[in-house]
C-alpha cells in the first residue's frame, strides 16, 4: 500500500485515488518520459526526461552540467508520469475531462556516486526506453560516465490518480441533443527507420521490430 502524507492526500475527486503500490509500479513501468520538478535559483523548473525503476527506486539521468540535476541533488523534488487514455466529451463545457493514469512522486533526490549503482541506473533508464537494447550496444565508457549524472529518488511518498469511464453530466443535461462519450487515445509503434549510415545487411532486431504496447 502507498503511505498517505499531506502532500499525497487527495482533497478533490477522492474516488480517483489508487493506494495499491502495484498501481504505482504499473504506471511508472508503462511510461517513457517523466517530468522532473525542481527549484533552480529560486525559480521552479520542470524538465521532461527519461527514467527507469529498480524496485522502489526511480533513476533519472542527464548531463553533469544540467541545471535541473544540480538543483535536484540533495533537494526536494517532484516527479510525475502521466498517460492520456482519452478525451471525455460531455454535453456541457464544464464537464469535459480526460481519462488518464498519473503518478506523482515526492522526495529527496540523491546523486548516485557508487559506480555499480550508477551503471545499473543507466541500464534501467535505457531498458525503460528500449527493452533489450542494453545487451546489444556498446556500454558507456569512462569519459561518457564522467559526463553523466544519475539521480535516485525513493518511491516512499507517492500519489496515484486514475480517471476512467464516460462523462459525468448533470442529470438535467442528459436530454440535450449533444453527442457525449469518450474519444479513446492509443499510442502505437511505427515501422523502424534505419540510420542512413547503418552497415548494409544488419537486420532489425526482434526487440525493436516486434515491440508493441
Amino acid at each position: 500500500m502507498l503511505s498517505t502524507t499531506p502532500r499525497t492526500t487527495l482533497n478533490r475527486s477522492k474516488d480517483r485515488a489508487r493506494t495499491d503500490r502495484a498501481d504505482l509500479y504499473a504506471i511508472l513501468d508503462a511510461g517513457l518520459v517523466c517530468h522532473l520538478g525542481v527549484l533552480a535559483g529560486g525559480s521552479p523548473m520542470v524538465i521532461p526526461t527519461g527514467y527507469g525503476r529498480i524496485g522502489d527506486t526511480l533513476y533519472l539521468h542527464g548531463s553533469t552540467g544540467a541545471a535541473s540535476l544540480r538543483a535536484g541533488s540533495g533537494a526536494q523534488v517532484c516527479v510525475t508520469v502521466t498517460h492520456l487514455d482519452g478525451v471525455v466529451l460531455a454535453r456541457s463545457a464544464f464537464h469535459h475531462s480526460v481519462n488518464y493514469r498519473c503518478a506523482m512522486v515526492y522526495g529527496t533526490a540523491r546523486l548516485v556516486d557508487d559506480p555499480e549503482e550508477r551503471l545499473a541506473g543507466l541500464r534501467a533508464i535505457t531498458e525503460q526506453l528500449a527493452p533489450g537494447q542494453w545487451d546489444v550496444v556498446r556500454p558507456p565508457d569512462r569519459k561518457e560516465m564522467a559526463a553523466t549524472a544519475v539521480l535516485a529518488l525513493p518511491l516512499e511518498e507517492a500519489s496515484v490518480k486514475v480517471r476512467q469511464g464516460p462523462p459525468k453530466d448533470d442529470e438535467e443535461d442528459h436530454d440535450l441533443p449533444v453527442w457525449a462519450g469518450v474519444l479513446p487515445l492509443a499510442v502505437s509503434w511505427g515501422v523502424p527507420e534505419p540510420d542512413p549510415r547503418l552497415t548494409p545487411g544488419i537486420p532489425v532486431p526482434p526487440h525493436v521490430g516486434d515491440r508493441r504496447y
